[in-house]
């Protein structure tokens, strides 16, 4: 269940960033279900999803918002680091499509030496500065994964596959880091050299879409080189 803590005033850089595509919802600080280790900003659960225009439907449609939602792969993610810190402690990690900032914030509160959130989206590299902050935390920013060759010692992807146009990342990751640690719940045939599955969770997406409940089935694979 979704504890709201706090809403966010309109002169707030993620209330207005919502405000411009839907002016009637509102940006919480809201408690994770299965990671209270942490606060995200994140959408109202009261978001008034019936009384869109169809002018702003259509803008939803064509800039959908992922950052204001923690979906259900990165609470799963969250809370795997959470109980297995020793994945990031004193490791170098990447946050790859952040969103949010779900993963990589919760890599630094387990102890990783340095986090770094990339995502192309400039709204969710604002959401999770945000976010980090909310939390206490300093993280690196990058937009653009393929902009150099650096290398890492994990890379976090959560909720990365609903297009399996991006599964072929999965050998990149492994060739830019010895460890990837892998969220989904949308690939029902998940095989991929260098990866086993490693855990299964149930979860949703905060606040709550109602979604089909296969894609409340999170599972996480381990990609080793």
């Amino acid at each position: 269940m979704q504890q709201v803590l706090s809403s966010l005033d309109k002169g707030h850089p993620l209330g207005e960033l919502l405000h411009a595509f839907l002016p009637s919802a509102t940006v919480v600080k809201t408690r994770l279900p299965l990671a209270p280790e942490m606060d995200l900003y994140l959408l109202s659960a009261d978001f008034p999803q019936h009384d869109l225009s169809p002018e702003q439907t259509q803008r939803i449609m064509n800039y959908p918002a992922y950052w204001c939602f923690c979906w259900a792969s990165g609470q799963v993610m969250a809370r795997y680091i959470f109980d297995n810190p020793a994945l990031v402690r004193g490791k170098r990690v990447l946050d790859f499509g952040c969103g949010s900032g779900v993963a990589g914030i919760a890599a630094k509160l387990a102890g990783a030496s340095v986090v770094i959130a990339c995502d192309l989206d400039e709204d969710a590299i604002k959401s999770t500065k945000a976010n980090a902050g909310l939390n206490g935390v300093e993280l690196e920013y990058a937009d653009d994964f393929f902009a150099n060759d650096d290398e890492y010692d994990v890379i976090l992807v959560a909720d990365v596959l609903y297009d399996r146009a991006n599964l072929p990342l999965l050998d990149v990751f492994l060739k830019r880091a010895p460890s990837v640690l892998v969220a989904d719940s949308r690939v029902k045939d998940f095989h991929v050299n260098g990866y086993q599955w490693l855990a299964f969770q149930r979860a949703t997406t905060v606040p709550d879409l109602a979604e089909s409940e296969e894609f409340s089935r999170v599972n996480l694979y381990f990609g080793q080189r």
